[in-house]
């Protein structure tokens, strides 16, 4: 089970993330909602396609674009569609080895 956590608290959790480039990714539905506020940014990947980001807000403080998915990514990326990585200081944790 892997859990990513921010400013003390697990923002995400799931037993089926997938590892793209390093990054772990989360299924949509294993996000806290709350934690995450929809962002303006974009970015481009050549093989994934458009980025889209949240910033992620835990007691106040604001992670500015602390998070980033691809809602309509490349072919080659499908298997990550609407699917979440994590940046910038927030940590991605093995709960069984970390516990």
């Amino acid at each position: 089970m892997l859990a990513a956590w921010w400013n003390g608290e697990v923002i995400a959790r799931s037993e089926i993330c997938r590892m793209v480039e390093g990054n772990w990714y989360f299924p949509p539905d294993s996000l806290r909602k709350q934690y995450f506020k929809s962002s303006e940014t974009r970015t481009k990947c050549s093989w994934k396609g458009t980025a889209h980001y949240y910033n992620v807000v835990v007691s106040r403080s604001e992670n500015v674009d602390g998070a980033w998915y691809y809602p309509q990514p490349k072919s080659k990326a499908s298997h990550i569609e609407g699917w979440v990585a994590f940046w910038k200081g927030i940590e991605v944790r093995d709960e069984q080895r970390n516990g």
